[in-house]
């Protein structure tokens, strides 16, 4: 008997299809082991060895391999070709060899795509670990672990409310942080454009002033309206002749097949997809055969798949659609370090697949693909030039025309920010010809500050500088939000505050480890692990010499050392140049003391020197010169209470706006909702908000109160145990006990249709599981259909038709779903065994 692993049971599942009955498939359901979270899971003084340990959830899963690989007289090591799927195998094998469990005969084979043909010729060529590959996974591995637990550590404890950081991550997080400032630096410039709608031929067209006194017009020459003015009076007093037309051929060539990043890119534009959503459909319709393996550099097909995507547009299109020669492609991206294929469909024939976001993702690789072996599109563009009599006032007008749309007809590469013009068709004009002068407008502009960066301008950032790998960009950015340090809004990336004070410390502190030179030169020196070229410890040993001292050294700053110098690398964004003279440092409510940085338990925030006499205090991402306008943290006094007199203080804390009457622990306080505008927030809304919960009254079946208040997550009613949530902050105040009832009542209904599946009745009865004999069933859920048996519920992948689905992948797919969390059942189980032993059930039920 012959072993095969992969990493995913959907792949076991079809690769078993493809290999005959001498074959057993098990998949390791990813990596088996790690290091651990703790010091000395790599040691630097022992030539950085590493205790590898066992994931305990894979306890189950490690057994049944192990066993099987006991009987085996070949193990055949087939999960995904790159370097994660190469140490997958070697963490496999390594695990075996401590049970003595290894069989006599290793072999690893890879293939780029989950087909019987890729599958059985990858069967037939067996090779060994790749060992340098294995180093690079190494040298990474032990390079992210020793910056995240050595820098980390020094974060938690010298900048309050920090929580991580990472060699890659570090570095994405300053880009991102970078933009922020750029763009809160920028100074609008004021500009304005001339141009003049007319008409040639019954066809009207645009032309904007190019010269004007005989000068050339650039953006920001016309910087006033009363330039604009005089500039606009000479083009209407004027009269234009075409002095030439220019056209000239244009040829656009289609964009090659998929990478992972150019992928992860396009899904954002076109789809909306985040990075790890795409990569997350793109492996499940790798798993499922569908798509080329999704984690590569390379541009090129496979020749077969050339031949097959010709034929392809051959069917669908006339001859001229197809180019003489197949077309060839090379990577352009820096560190590009996989052999692999680039991302296309298995098969040409197979133009759509699945629903939802798998049909969307499959629909965009299969364009893309196909489009890159499809003809040029030929365009024509088309500039015209107009002068008027004088020579001195000069219009131009562009165009573009597509002449043959070649690939343009089946895919277009989208852009990111993208300010293109001339894309209009013109009239057909000659040189001498007088069009007709409809109107002329004068525009002010104001000149814009570079745009924040989407999923996809990051990730293509990233790329172009070097830093970390493609594979990994998907799980960087997500680190990234999940850790607060920025937040998205409009599919833009913004900078929270604890992600701009955790760059500048870098910046300060460990400047070089965050820089971007720095990381790519790293990067590079990995990918010369995996080539064979370099030795990992020697790279490993270079970094640390010079990393464990810098970070010791900052280790024995005090906080407040570590403060006053970020309050000094900070003062350019924290305290601005007010512009008329005055100390940008200088107080805003007491007027004599001096605004600096201070830690505190909950992050950083500007606070007077004059404390605790002052108790002035502002956010550390507030700049200093929102004094004034309504925005710093100044307290304002609404009102008093109308019941107790006391003065009710609008605030703002660290968790926004709040208003708070009384001091101390007898202090009663309440935040200020985002839904209530600013403008209309006074004394009657404080009043209201502190008067919270609110008693709506009893509810008329069980004569319980009902009551609205406003909770961490929003605004809501509750009655006996049961919630129900409320649209806004009026509803509140608004809503009457009918109302009330039946939100309650259709909130409980809802949560018994999310968790009443067993009562439902299912879409079809499926028969006996195959091997525990249990029924199952096709269920309706609210998160689409699923199978269950009673125990055990597994969610129908995107890509299975329900309809068409077997007893026998009903059952795998249980038993899929049920091994991936076989720990924790397997101990509340055995609890409770010993407890039914130990006393009887009534006894049981009294101690619970």
């Amino acid at each position: 008997m012959q072993l095969v692993i992969v990493e995913s049971p959907a792949k076991a599942k079809t690769i078993e299809k493809y290999l005959g009955g001498d074959f057993r498939v098990l998949a390791s359901y990813g990596h088996v082991r790690d290091l651990p979270a703790k010091d000395g899971s790599v040691d630097p003084d022992n030539g950085f060895a590493m205790a590898w340990e066992n994931y305990a959830d894979k306890g189950k899963q490690l057994k049944a391999i192990s066993d099987e690989a006991k009987k085996a007289d070949r193990l055949i090591l087939a999960t995904d070709p790159d370097r994660e799927g190469e140490a997958i195998s070697w963490h496999v094998q390594e695990v075996l060899k401590k049970k003595k469990a290894l069989p006599q005969k290793v072999d690893r084979v890879t293939f780029n795509a989950i087909t019987k043909d890729a599958v059985t010729q990858a069967m037939a060529q067996p090779r060994g670990l790749d060992e340098d590959l294995i180093d690079a996974y190494r040298a990474r591995r032990a390079l992210d672990y020793l910056v995240g637990f050595t820098l980390s550590p020094v974060l938690w404890r010298k900048l309050p409310g920090a929580k991580s950081a990472g060699r890659v991550q570090s570095v994405a997080l300053r880009l991102v942080v970078d933009r922020e400032r750029e763009i809160e630096s920028f100074k609008p410039q004021e500009y304005w454009s001339v141009s003049a709608e007319m008409e040639q031929g019954g066809q009207g067209f645009t032309a904007r002033l190019v010269r004007w006194k005989g000068e050339k017009v650039e953006k920001l020459t016309l910087g006033q309206r009363g330039d604009a003015d005089a500039a606009k009076a000479d083009v209407e007093a004027a009269q234009f002749k075409v002095e030439s037309v220019e056209t000239k051929p244009l040829t656009r060539n289609p964009p090659p097949p998929f990478t992972t990043s150019t992928l992860q890119q396009e899904a954002a534009r076109k789809l909306g997809f985040s990075a790890s959503h795409t990569m997350r459909i793109a492996q499940q319709l790798y798993e499922d055969g569908a798509i080329t393996y999704m984690r590569t550099d390379g541009v090129q097909m496979d020749g077969s798949a050339i031949s097959a995507a010709r034929k392809a547009i051959a069917d669908r299109y006339d001859g001229s659609y197809l180019p003489e020669k197949p077309r060839q492609y090379q990577t352009k991206a820096k560190n590009a370090q996989e052999a692999h294929e680039a991302i296309r469909p298995t098969d040409f024939k197979r133009e759509r697949l699945g629903s939802g976001d798998h049909s969307k993702l499959y629909d965009l690789i299969f364009k893309r693909a196909l489009a890159s072996q499809m003809a040029s599109a030929r365009l024509e563009r088309t500039t015209v030039e107009l002068r008027d009599s004088t020579g001195r006032t000069g219009l131009r007008a562009t165009g573009q025309v597509v002449i043959f749309p070649g690939f343009l007809t089946l895919y277009e590469e989208g852009v990111d920010d993208s300010d293109e013009e001339g894309g209009k068709l013109l009239p057909r004009m000659k040189e001498g010809d007088a069009p007709a002068k409809k109107s002329v407008s004068a525009e002010q502009h104001f000149t814009q500050p570079p745009p924040r960066y989407s999923e996809a301008s990051l990730v293509k950032k990233l790329e172009e500088l070097g830093i970390g790998r493609p594979s990994t960009y998907a799980s960087t950015l997500q680190t990234l939000k999940d850790r607060n340090y920025v937040r998205i809004e409009k599919n833009r990336f913004f900078a929270e505050e604890s992600g701009r004070l955790v760059t500048a410390f870098l910046e300060r502190f460990f400047e070089r480890y965050v820089s971007y030179d720095f990381t790519a030169a790293l990067e590079d020196e990995l990918d010369e692990v995996s080539g064979g070229r370099a030795q990992w410890q020697k790279v490993l040993e270079a970094f640390w010499r010079d990393f464990k001292p810098k970070t010791s050294e900052v280790m024995e700053q005090k906080p407040s050392e570590v403060t006053a110098e970020l309050d000094k690398f900070l003062a350019p964004m924290l305290f601005p140049d007010r512009g008329d003279g005055s100390d940008p440092r200088a107080c805003p409510m007491c007027g004599e003391g001096k605004l600096s940085l201070r830690g505190g338990r909950f992050g950083a925030f500007i606070a007077c020197s004059n404390y605790p006499e002052c108790k002035y205090t502002r956010k550390f991402g507030q700049p200093g010169g929102n004094e004034g306008n309504g925005e710093s943290d100044q307290p304002e006094i609404l009102g008093q209470h109308p019941e107790t007199g006391q003065d009710i203080v609008r605030k703002s804390g660290r968790f926004g706006p709040y208003i708070e009457m009384g001091s101390g622990k007898e202090a009663a306080r309440a935040s200020i909702p985002r839904d209530i505008p600013g403008e209309d927030f006074g004394l009657d809304w404080a009043v209201k908000l502190l008067s919270l919960p609110r008693t709506i009254g009893d509810h008329p079946e069980t004569g319980k109160p009902i009551t609205a208040s406003i909770g961490r997550y929003g605004p809501y009613l509750a009655h006996d145990g049961k919630y129900a949530r409320l649209s806004g902050t009026a509803e509140v105040f608004d809503t009457g006990m009918n109302a009330a009832v039946a939100k309650l009542a259709d909130a409980a209904g809802r949560g018994g249709r999310a968790s009443g599946g067993a009562s439902r009745e299912p879409l079809k009865a499926l028969g006996e599981h195959p091997r525990t004999g249990a029924a199952i069933k096709l269920m309706d859920g609210r998160y689409g259909a699923y199978v269950t048996d009673g125990t055990i519920n597994a969610t129908l992948p995107k890509t299975v038709d329900k309809d068409s689905l077997t007893l026998e992948e009903a059952a795998q797919l249980i038993d899929e779903r049920a091994a991936k969390a076989p720990a924790k059942g397997k101990k509340k189980a055995a609890a409770k065994k010993s407890t039914a032993k130990k006393a009887p059930a009534k006894t049981k039920a009294k101690a619970g």
